[in-house]
């Protein structure tokens, strides 16, 4: 364990750079509540996304991280803020109207569209534990309305009626001078109206712990701020939540950079120390346009794992936070195939290479063992070659080439065949192009077809790519203008496979009459 641990304070893998920060928090001394927590945050206002995947991913990879640094407890909060008012019916949901009718009211109060819950924050929030779970995460659900009602939150809460001003000076220069003229840290709940109200804070009562405020039709109020009567805007709430909690690390998106700076000084300014956090970059759909719920643009979590396992998404999640990322189908290949190269080669890693390898963090240091002797991209290219309209076609290839593969002892191979065979017919097909080749690369085609066809030796991968390298590498400089003619003239595609690979998976027969076809422009 202490070989473990004495690497991983050394790693340079950025869950470990994370954990540390969070170990220098206690470096004097454990943390009285007990334990270290890392949290996130989900808005219910809609349903969760591949954004709340990578948030929860990350921050479970950098916890596990720490868990290996200390023997500290752990928790990990997934915090629902579903006491906020809805101010924007969204554009996805049934039964509009109804919920116009419901504007300003706390999320748990708006009557759930979908007619299955007691209100739409509960809808969301069960759909939020119900993809947490199906990945298996270890978290606590907490409901902003179960916090700020059962008392969790109010002593902060009377600490900041007590630091009003101190607020007031952290946020005012933040806003717009209309803002600043209504602005309140406090936000009532109407007890006529049961709506979340945005008005000034007319007068404050320390010792009582009640503001004053004004209802719409003029009427003045006085509320406790304890008990659920209010609700604080959201970065006095953030920093509120982190200061209340005690929490210790909090990532959050390249956007809120700003946010986090605001909330820190009001966490400081409330008595405590803010958590550690880390911003990530956002992600961009195919055109370099940042991904936004509201257009729809990119890739959602439901469209990856339609052509991919989730392993392969918390390998994409664990790439380079800090850099943004086209977020668009054709990454997946990519994913899956080095996903499953880092699972190869963690067993002959040293221990420095294997905490510096991305499945030691996906899988938090239980690593299986890869089953997938055929890559990912090989199978789109077969599939796309054979046509194949089901993954039983692709299997009479494998075996071929992998006699003691099968679905039962390669399961991750089989539900990848399955998963090339819907990416092929959903995106591959529909571009496919083929061309006729030139006059140079005829004459390389068919010696290649020739020497083929005079093979007699085993469907060996590295023997076969020694053939294709020896007729390439007179005619073509670069050679990788070989390469590109051959996924161009016989796979109807930009870039492929290793083609000797290729060659033994598709069988050498079989490729000979793919070169035949080519030639007589049957192709396509």
């Amino acid at each position: 364990m202490s070989e473990l641990r004495d690497a991983a304070l050394a790693s340079k893998a950025w869950p470990f750079e994370e954990a540390r920060r969070v170990l220098k928090r206690y470096e004097t001394a454990p943390p009285e509540k007990g334990f270290v927590l890392f949290q996130t945050g989900y808005g219910p206002s809609g349903l969760p996304h591949i954004g709340t995947f990578g948030e929860v991913a990350r921050t479970t990879m950098v916890r596990r991280a720490f868990e290996t640094l200390s023997d500290i407890p752990t928790k990990l909060i997934c915090f629902s803020d579903d006491m906020d008012g809805l101010r924007k019916v969204p554009g996805n949901v049934p039964n509009r109207e109804q919920m116009e009718e419901d504007l300003d009211l706390p999320l748990t109060k708006v009557r759930d569209p979908f007619g299955t819950h007691e209100g739409f924050a509960q809808h969301n929030n069960a759909r939020l534990r119900a993809f947490l779970d199906s990945f298996g995460f270890e978290y606590e659900f907490a409901s902003a309305t179960d916090y700020y009602q059962s008392g969790r939150f109010d002593e902060m809460l009377l600490v900041a009626l007590e630091r009003f001003d101190k607020i007031m000076e952290i946020m005012l220069p933040t806003l717009g001078p209309e803002r600043q003229k209504t602005y309140s840290p406090f936000l009532p709940v109407s007890p006529r109206t049961g709506k979340v109200l945005q008005v000034p804070t007319l007068e404050r009562n320390v010792e009582k712990g009640t503001i004053v405020y004004e209802e719409p039709d003029g009427e003045r109020v006085e509320i406790p701020v304890t008990g659920g009567n209010v609700k604080m805007q959201w970065k006095p709430d953030w920093a509120l939540r982190w200061a209340a909690l005690e929490v210790d690390y909090e990532m959050s998106g390249k956007d809120l950079i700003d946010s986090v700076k605001v909330s820190s000084r009001i966490c400081r300014a409330l008595g405590k120390r803010p958590p550690e956090s880390l911003s990530y970059e956002l992600f961009n759909d195919e055109f370099g346009q940042k991904i936004s719920k509201s257009k729809g643009n990119g890739l959602s979590m439901e469209e990856w794992l339609a052509y991919a396992a989730p392993e392969s998404l918390s390998y994409f999640m664990y790439q380079k936070p800090k850099s943004a990322k086209r977020l668009y189908f054709d990454v997946i290949p990519k994913a899956v195939d080095e996903y499953h190269q880092q699972l190869r080669a963690y067993p002959d890693q040293d221990l420095k290479g294997q905490l510096g390898n991305p499945v030691y963090h996906i899988h938090g240091g239980d690593v299986p063992r890869s089953d997938m002797v055929v890559p990912f991209s090989m199978l789109l290219n077969l599939a796309s070659v054979a046509g194949a309209e089901d993954k039983a076609q692709l299997w009479g290839f494998i075996k071929r080439y992998a006699p003691e593969a099968s679905p039962e002892a390669n399961p991750d191979l089989d539900a990848a065949a399955g998963f090339a065979v819907k990416y092929y017919n959903d995106f591959v097909k529909p571009q496919k192009t083929y061309r006729q080749p030139t006059e140079l690369e005829r004459e390389a085609l068919q010696e290649l077809r020739d020497k083929l066809a005079a093979w007699e030796g085993p469907a060996d991968p590295e023997a076969l790519q020694a053939i294709v390298f020896e007729v390439g590498r007179d005619r073509f400089d670069p050679l990788r203008d070989w390469f590109k003619a051959l996924y161009e003239v016989l796979l109807g595609a930009s870039q492929g496979p290793r083609f000797g690979g290729f060659i033994a998976l598709y069988g050498v027969a079989e490729t000979v009459e793919l070169i035949d076809a080519a030639l007589a422009g049957r192709l396509g």
